[in-house]
Formats: structure tokens, C-alpha cells, sequence
């Protein structure tokens, strides 16, 4: 609500890994669409890089019996990033592709909302990879408009620490796919690293995360107003959903 994420009508596709974090922001946007006093529709998509071991088929049989839509995109991301990296990490080579992929598949199909689940976590790792390497003041923002003004970007989760979402998963025996991206065990990340240093210093700072969140407020809010602009200029000419 603070970020007014979400608006009558809006139909929302979330990004589903099958990670906890993508899973358990399912659960709370299902709970969410039964009780807001808004109407909006729901489904998921799921990239699949194509690599072994990763069967996103169990994820559409789970779907299916919540009676959640289901997308699969699947792309040899491995095989492309052999052929056409260049001067770049494999980590932002997929992440850009597999955006690609999804605001294809949200243009295609007829959504104006994709659901991403990063939390706070992510967001200070993020937030000193930016300070450190980048030299810049920078995370990821909760809601804004894609560069083509299409479709916005939501992450309901940016106040929710990681902790809380592995203890929700774990509670509710979420069906978490785990991580098997042949880059994530090659080598240390920088977002490893930058996981490593929050968690030292907080066992010495209880209130670092908090403080953490504070300082990022800003940069979190940033193109909030504009994405807010658009929902409520589109809101009243927006069709009922009707998925393909």
C-alpha cells in the first residue's frame, strides 16, 4: 500500500524461480487478491535456462492445483552466453535476457504488472555492490515503469528479510526447486561477498538491516510516482483480462 503497487484491474505475472522467495511471494499475492478490496488477476512464469537438473514440471503440477496460470520460456541461456558475451558477467548476461524473455511474454499475453521477489536482503547486498564497484548510490527500486512504459515492476517483498522467507517456506513445506545455475558454484560473486560482509557486521549491529533500510528509502521510492501515474491513468481503460 505505501507503494501502491498494486490497482483495480491490473493483471500481475510473477517471475517464479522456484526459489522460496519467488514461491512465497505467490502465497502472499494469492492472500493479498483474496482480501484486497481491489480486483486483480495472477499468474506466473518460469524461464528455463536449459540446464540439467532444472525441471520446472513439478512447478506447473503445484500451480495447477492452486489454480494459478503457468508460462514456461524455455532458452539455451548457457549456449547464448557462450556465443554472444561479451565483457560482461554471466550473472547480468542472464539476468537481462531472462527480463527480455518475460516482458516478451507479458506484452504477449496481456499483462501490465510483473511481480519480482527481492527482498531486503538482496536489496543492501545490491546497495554495496553499487557503493563498492560501481561508485554510485544505488538498489533495486519497489515499483517503476519499464523503459518502453509498458509495464511496471513490482517487489512487494523490499521490507522482508530472507530469514523470514526460508522460515515460511520451511513452515509450509513449499515445493523450493534449489539453485542450480552453473555459474552460482564456479567462483565467490560479489553479491556473495557482499552477503558475507552484512552478516559479520551484524552480529556485532542488531539494528544494521533497519538502518540499512533507512538510508535506501529514497533510492527504494525512486520512479514510484511515475509507475503510480501510469496505473492510474490506464486503470479506467484497461479491459477485463482475458489470458491466452
Amino acid at each position: 500500500m505505501r507503494h501502491q503497487m498494486l490497482h483495480h484491474g491490473d493483471r500481475v505475472l510473477l517471475g517464479l524461480s522456484g526459489g522460496k522467495d519467488s514461491l512465497s511471494l505467490l502465497h502472499i499475492l494469492r492472500h493479498v487478491q483474496r482480501r484486497a478490496p481491489i480486483d486483480f488477476d495472477l499468474a506466473a512464469v518460469t524461464v528455463d535456462p536449459m540446464v540439467p537438473g532444472f525441471d520446472p514440471g513439478p512447478m506447473s503440477d503445484y500451480l495447477a492445483s492452486l489454480g494459478v496460470r503457468h508460462y514456461r520460456v524455455r532458452e539455451d541461456i548457457v549456449g547464448l552466453a557462450a556465443d554472444h558475451m561479451r565483457g560482461d558477467s554471466y550473472c547480468s548476461f542472464c539476468s537481462r535476457l531472462k527480463r527480455g524473455l518475460i516482458y516478451s511474454l507479458a506484452r504477449d499475453k496481456g499483462f501490465n504488472v510483473l511481480a519480482l521477489g527481492q527482498h531486503l536482503d538482496d536489496l543492501a547486498e545490491s546497495f554495496l555492490m553499487s557503493a563498492f564497484h560501481g561508485g554510485k548510490l544505488n538498489t533495486m527500486k519497489a515499483h517503476y515503469l519499464n523503459d518502453a512504459s509498458d509495464v511496471r515492476i513490482i517487489r512487494p517483498l523490499v521490507d522482508v528479510r530472507e530469514s523470514a522467507l526460508a522460515d515460511f517456506a520451511g513452515r509450509h513445506d513449499l515445493p523450493v526447486i534449489a539453485d542450480n545455475c552453473p555459474a552460482c558454484f564456479a567462483k565467490p560473486t560479489q553479491r556473495e561477498h557482499a552477503k558475507a560482509l552484512l552478516a559479520a557486521e551484524e552480529s556485532g549491529n542488531g539494528q544494521l538491516f533497519h538502518s540499512l533500510k533507512s538510508a535506501m528509502a529514497p533510492l527504494v521510492a525512486d520512479g514510484s510516482e511515475r509507475a503510480i501515474a501510469h496505473a492510474r491513468a490506464n486503470a479506467a481503460s484497461r479491459p477485463p483480462a482475458t489470458f491466452r
